[in-house]
């Protein structure tokens, strides 16, 4: 019995150590977000979330991403932060979605590593000008419904469009009619600036102001010149008074010692 129980013993022992080898060989858990699939070919990590119907962007996508495909879903808003930490990422697909709005940190975190972001076939109309601002990536911006205007032109000035698909941004409505239903890039080179308009306008205002301030300073001059005169006027009666009194004072006296 004593035999028996040993070699059991043994043989626990030796299944126990084959089980913890064979664990230390298998390669570690990748985490993936729900309905997604991340793929680890030649060591460069996959995450393909395309087609899934997601309405937001996913958690949990693994840090040591560098391809992240969230095309052809309902995204509609990219909040802030939503891929920070994602430092090694390289291109980022968001393109055939509905998206309306980027918040000013949307892409903050990614860092100079990202060479491409496809943003589209959506439905952006105007963007902040922090949202793309540090970006070093070549920025593709196509088939979406822009309101050309000043922030629009002086992004444009800033980023690295995607040469491909540059003369596919067009203007669905613009502060310059002639500008709507034209390539942005055509409008461009036309010598067209849509910062113009608002120079003027910066302009208009700031002379307002100023003739505003002016008209204030001339008023109060007029005012303290007035008040200074109005005092002046009655400190002279006062002295007038006060000379015709000490007078009176000085004929009486001068009556009295002859008497």
């Amino acid at each position: 019995c004593l035999s028996v129980s040993v070699f059991v013993s043994l043989s626990l022992c030796l299944w126990a150590l084959c089980l913890f080898l064979l664990l230390l060989c298998l390669p570690p858990c990748i985490s993936c977000p729900p309905n997604c699939q991340c793929s680890d070919g030649s060591g460069l990590m996959t995450v393909h979330c395309s087609s899934k119907n997601l309405k937001e962007i996913p958690k949990d996508i693994p840090k040591d991403a560098v391809f992240l495909k969230l095309e052809a879903n309902q995204l509609t808003h990219i909040p802030s932060h939503a891929f920070s930490g994602l430092t090694l990422l390289q291109e980022l697909d968001l393109s055939q979605n509905t998206i309306e709005k980027l918040d000013a940190a949307a892409f903050q975190g990614l860092s100079s590593s990202l060479k491409l972001l496809d943003l589209s076939h959506n439905q952006l109309r105007s963007l902040p000008k922090e949202a793309l601002a540090r970006l070093k990536a070549k920025i593709r911006l196509s088939h979406n419904p822009w309101h050309c205007e000043c922030t629009l032109q002086e992004i444009l000035w800033e980023v690295k469009l995607d040469p491909m698909s540059v003369n596919e941004m067009a203007c669905q409505t613009s502060v310059r009619e002639e500008a709507i239903g034209k390539p942005l890039v055509q409008v461009l080179d036309s010598g067209a600036n849509f910062c113009s308009s608002r120079r003027k306008t910066t302009d208009i205002a700031m002379f307002i102001t100023m003739f505003g301030w002016f008209a204030m300073v001339i008023t109060y001059i007029i005012h303290y010149v007035r008040q200074n005169q109005e005092d002046a006027r009655k400190h002279l009666e006062y002295l007038k008074k006060m000379s015709s009194g000490t007078l009176a004072v000085g004929s009486a006296a001068s009556v009295g010692l002859e008497l």
